[in-house]
């Protein structure tokens, strides 16, 4: 049996896994964020532990077989970390999230004392806020005795450290720090340097399939687990997904709906060019060996309609009142165009300064024609990043698995079904991320030969498919290229 846990940016989620890849249970809880005196967003590392804590506990009683339980995998939502003692293992930061822009200064200082493309070849990034290294140089400016005899480590390591007491990072975790050279699977030491910074402060790195350590007899009484088990980290959460819903086994490509938005496709590794990083898309190393993996990602796609939601009523509305207001517009595009930004732009135009407008409000326009518009401007984004997904793979997107939360809401499915004019496939698929966790753990226990046979055994059944309407793709795609495009580029220049 296999334990799995996702550690998202909403919420953390725990499976319990037979050999077959059967989810048998599972639990979540939230992951609260929390606002800092200074007005920086953090999540409380002991508060995490606990609800990770918890779940380990609710997942074992509710298998009633948490003798059989031989590794846990997990994944975490990506960029988001905290310093931890090296000697005591106690959190010496909170945990800085991903989507803090606390470190916009540091991120600046990156990008003019680095040679920008030269640093894309080697980590397949952009310097962005969003990063470790951005993060790291902030955290030292507040507090700069953290620093001392600590670690760098992911969401995903802490708890793989709290399970098993060993500290390690795995490839594309460590990746999204800009310190990491895909290249050379190593740590960028003269970069690290460059910035004042220890190698000491980064953890060593293993692949996707190796194991971190064990639980030891007390971790494993506490949290009703047998000793013994091997904890393996599966990484960045959406690439960890692509592993169960069989888009990289079909060469195809997948986008997670959820706070964020990402569109994730992978292929032959091999050096990586001026078209590449033109792209505006990340990079980097696969799960499956000799592949890299291309990504865009949307930050504030299900965030936006979380906002609109908290907006419309006195109360959140709830979801069945947001699909009765969408049920109640035409499915028609609506007349308003809304430009998602809450909280910047990434590809295939980052920018982390530009900034969400809606444009065309009438006194016509009522609560479901401002929830059709974000749907809309979001199904916009996502299509410049499948435009520029082709134009940097040489070969037409025609179809795209999709899972996550945002696949309960079928006008939003069928929006982006009719903007992109591709078929959607929604595959049945519960809880992706977690199950690619399983996944790996499942390689590294020796339950699969290797990741080509874990996603070839993953029987993969869709549970929906979307295609597009003509008719509305023709004006979709009118009011994307001469409207949406259009306005996207005047605010890039203001």
């Amino acid at each position: 049996m296999i334990v799995s846990l996702d550690i998202g940016t909403t919420n953390i989620k725990a499976g319990f896994y037979d050999e077959s890849g059967s989810l048998l249970a599972e639990a979540h809880r939230p992951n609260e964020s929390r606002m800092h005196p200074d007005g920086f967003v953090y999540y409380e590392p002991e508060l995490l532990w606990g609800q990770i804590a918890a779940m380990m506990i609710q997942l074992s009683s509710a298998a009633g077989k948490q003798s059989a339980v031989h590794a846990i995998g997990i994944t975490s939502m990506a960029e988001s970390g905290l310093l931890v003692d090296r000697s005591t293992g106690m959190p010496r930061s909170p945990i800085i999230p991903w989507f803090e822009q606390c470190s916009l200064g540091q991120a600046k200082r990156i990008e003019d004392e680095t040679d920008v493309f030269e640093q894309f070849r080697a980590t397949g990034l952009r310097p962005s806020f969003k990063y470790g290294l951005a993060k790291l140089l902030w955290l030292k400016s507040r507090d700069e005795e953290a620093h001392r005899s600590s670690v760098w480590l992911s969401v995903s390591s802490y708890a793989a450290y709290r399970l098993t007491g060993h500290m390690a990072e795995d490839y594309t975790l460590a990746a999204r720090t800009y310190a990491f050279r895909i290249t050379d699977k190593n740590w960028d030491v003269p970069l690290i340097r460059h910035f004042g910074l220890e190698e000491s402060l980064f953890p060593p790195v293993i692949p996707a399939g190796i194991p971190v350590g064990t639980v030891p007899p007390s971790t494993a009484k506490a949290l009703a687990l047998p000793a013994g088990a091997s904890v393996y980290l599966a990484g960045h959460d959406h690439v960890c997904a692509s592993l169960a819903v069989g888009s990289v086994h079909a060469g195809g490509i997948y986008n997670s709906m959820g706070t964020a938005e990402t569109v994730v496709g992978a292929f032959a590794a091999r050096e990586l060019t001026q078209n590449d990083f033109s792209s505006g898309l990340t990079y980097s190393l696969h799960p499956f060996p000799d592949h890299l993996f291309w990504m865009g990602g949307h930050s504030s796609s299900g965030g936006s309609v979380e906002w609109l939601r908290g907006l419309i009523g006195d109360e959140k509305a709830s979801y069945a009142r947001i699909m009765e207001l969408l049920n109640e517009v035409p499915r028609e595009p609506g007349g308003i165009l809304f430009l998602p930004y809450l909280s910047g732009s990434g590809a295939p135009s980052p920018d982390p300064y530009a900034k969400a407008a809606f444009i065309g409000l009438t006194g016509r326009h009522g609560k479901g024609d401002l929830l059709r518009s974000v749907l809309e401007g979001n199904a916009y984004q996502i299509e410049a990043i499948r435009r520029c997904a082709e134009t940097v793979s040489g070969s037409r997107i025609g179809r795209m698995r999709v899972v996550g939360g945002g696949i309960r809401n079928h006008h939003w499915l069928q929006i982006k079904a009719d903007v992109s004019g591709i078929t959607l496939e929604v595959p049945d698929v519960p809880e992706a991320a977690l199950a690619g966790a399983a996944m790996t753990a499942g390689v590294g226990s020796g339950l699969y030969a290797s990741f080509e046979e874990a996603a070839s055994l993953a029987a993969v059944r869709l549970q929906a498919v979307f295609t597009p309407d003509p008719e509305r793709h023709l004006a979709y795609r009118k009011l994307y290229e001469e409207q949406f495009l259009r306005f996207c580029h005047t605010l890039s220049q203001v």
